[in-house]
């Protein structure tokens, strides 16, 4: 690929080191780093279980031993950022699985192991509902047979008691958490079913358009962002052997959804990946039209709009990526993809990172990129207001947030993207975080901010969390009452913030009524607990003259309170006349 096609299909680059353990399952930790959990690694006879850490920095891998073999396993990450691993194997041929459970604490870099479960699971999957608690379903159990009972995780506390199912899952079920607390699956197999984390009852919501199933194709949840009323619709992607190239939508928020047909990949694919980016574009990348046979792979990469409606080629990798391959996106949003093993005993151990075409100017430049300086507060109540500091604030187009992702077996259990409403100020973003946790489950997310020419900042680390409700109130004052500024020039006011009956939250502010031509700035643009910020108001030659009531907001987890001061804006003195 010519250098100057990398703003139009993006840039794939080969790492120098290679992953010395087979990586079936990797996640993205709350550092950027990168955990990896092979086990045995498809390997019956290995008994050194090993998991490791890549650091995308240093582009360096460091490996540990397992207790257990977490081979084939699920896993996604709990809301306090531990890659939480659910089953594994018991024993091969036929496959048991394990009623084991742990989690990596990225502080220690150990992994513990948690409460186990009421029956083994070895091609489980997880998912993250929207309180924070974990559903496990599907994989076989320590007998051999599918485990078709749901069970739900609370860290702390443990698992519930089983809940059975009127439906034999196949293994390693696509799952997706939707914006009204309900899951849905949607393949591999041809039936679509809903899931009432309430009711624990499953009922039929549709049938795929490809008849012959989906074994090892992928399942994404579209993006859901404000601007869409956080509309929930899930596409999948190729699947079957000989694998198909044909995409399907369903928009769960219809009065009946039904699958729709979307526009194809560019080649059949089994064992393939999807990627959301954080334009949210989706990735389909790696498979095979012949399951684990690489001389019929899938070397092409395809990008999809974020509405599904379209695809464009994404260029070329260079290595055969077939089962037990990953893709994952990372904190600079690139995509890092690895793995791929056919045959027993040998495994890819290339490792590729793609480099989407918004990361290129039409030279082959590295695009100018919007820059994220600080965010307040780190740990975000849900529906609250936060600051975001950038330099590049007047350009940004969309504020984002996207779960850090938890892949195997050409699914991603953890992935998401969450578009935000926001308002821009001088240097800094005020935005609304998401209203719930059936939008977005509680845990880290990489904020992104994108520019108006869809270039993605740098992607910074966040919290969601429960824990931020509201203590207690607050009270605004502003001082003086009234200020005199000549147009052209500035003049400041002190905000202050007082806590009432032990508030302790962060109060994030901001300025309506400003004339034409002023521009208002906050220093700093959020108090925590108590304190004062200094409001700035620059006029401009142009600014009318005249009165002008200011109204300052105080908002905290969803509760604001305001305060009132008044801007006079007069003209400066005459210039004397020549000759006077």
């Amino acid at each position: 690929m010519a250098f100057a096609q990398a703003n139009v299909v993006g840039q794939w680059q080969t790492l120098p080191t290679t992953m010395p353990i087979n990586p079936v399952h990797v996640a993205l930790l709350r550092t950027g780093k990168v955990l990896v959990v092979s086990g045995s690694g498809n390997v019956p006879s290995n008994t050194n279980y090993q998991a490791g850490i890549w650091d995308p920095a240093t582009d360096t891998v460091t490996t540990q031993p397992l207790a257990w073999d977490m081979f084939c396993n699920g896993m996604v990450i709990l809301p306090d950022g531990r890659p939480f691993v659910v089953g594994g194997t018991l024993a091969y041929d036929p496959f048991h699985g394990y009623a084991k459970t742990a989690a990596y604490d990225p502080s220690t870099g150990q992994f513990s192991d948690l409460e186990t479960m009421a029956h083994g699971r070895w091609y489980p999957t997880a998912t993250t509902l929207g309180d924070g608690t974990v559903m496990a379903f599907s994989g076989l159990d320590e007998s051999g047979p599918t485990n078709t009972s749901v069970e739900i995780y609370t860290a702390g506390s443990g698992w519930s008691q089983e809940y059975p199912a009127v439906w034999t899952p196949p293994l390693y079920p696509r799952l997706h958490l939707l914006p009204n607390g309900t899951v849905f699956y949607s393949g591999p197999t041809n039936g679509s079913m809903l899931f009432d984390p309430t009711t624990h009852a499953w009922s039929f919501v549709a049938s795929a358009n490809y008849s012959s199933g989906r074994t090892y194709g992928s399942s994404v949840l579209l993006p859901l962002t404000s601007a869409n009323g956080y509309r929930p619709r899930v596409m999948i992607f190729g699947g079957g052997n000989p694998a198909t190239a044909t995409t399907e939508i369903i928009d769960l928020s219809a009065a009946s959804p039904t699958w729709q047909w979307g526009p194809p990949m560019s080649q059949p694919r089994i064992e393939m990946n999807a990627v959301l980016l954080p334009t949210g574009k989706v990735l389909a990348l790696g498979g095979s039209t012949n399951d684990e046979d690489a001389t019929t792979a899938s070397l092409n990469a395809d990008l999809f709009d974020a509405n599904g409606s379209s695809m464009t080629s994404a260029g070329q990798n260079a290595f055969p990526r077939l089962y037990h391959s990953v893709a994952l996106l990372l904190p600079d949003a690139t995509v890092l993809v690895a793995g791929g093993n056919p045959t027993r005993g040998t495994y890819e151990p290339h490792m590729e990172i793609y480099s989407p075409a918004y990361l290129f100017s039409a030279d082959g430049s590295p695009a100018p990129r919007p820059a994220i300086s600080s965010i307040s507060p780190g740990v975000i109540g849900y529906a609250s207001a936060f600051q975001v500091q950038s330099p590049d604030a007047a350009s940004i187009s969309s504020v984002v947030l996207v779960r850090a992702g938890a892949v195997t077996h050409a699914f991603d259990m953890d992935q998401r993207v969450v578009g935000m409403s926001f308002t821009a100020g001088n240097g800094n973003l005020t935005v609304t975080a998401p209203p719930n946790g059936n939008i977005a489950p509680p845990g880290y997310y990489l904020l992104f901010l994108v520019n108006a020419a869809g270039v993605p900042s740098v992607g910074s680390f966040v919290q969601l969390s429960t824990a931020t409700q509201q203590i207690g109130d607050f009270s605004i004052s502003v001082s003086p009452a009234s200020q005199m500024v000549v147009a052209g020039t500035s003049t400041n006011y002190t905000v202050a913030i007082n806590p009432i009956s032990g508030f302790t939250g962060t109060v994030n502010l901001s300025v309506s009524g400003l004339p034409a031509g002023a521009t208002a700035s906050f220093n700093p643009p959020a108090v925590s607990t108590s304190g004062s910020s200094t409001l700035s108001i620059k006029t401009s030659l142009s600014t009318p003259l005249g009165n002008y009531s200011l109204t300052i907001t105080g908002m905290s987890s969803g509760t604001s309170h305001t305060a009132n001061t008044t801007l006079m804006v007069i003209g400066g003195p005459a210039m004397p006349l020549i000759g006077d």
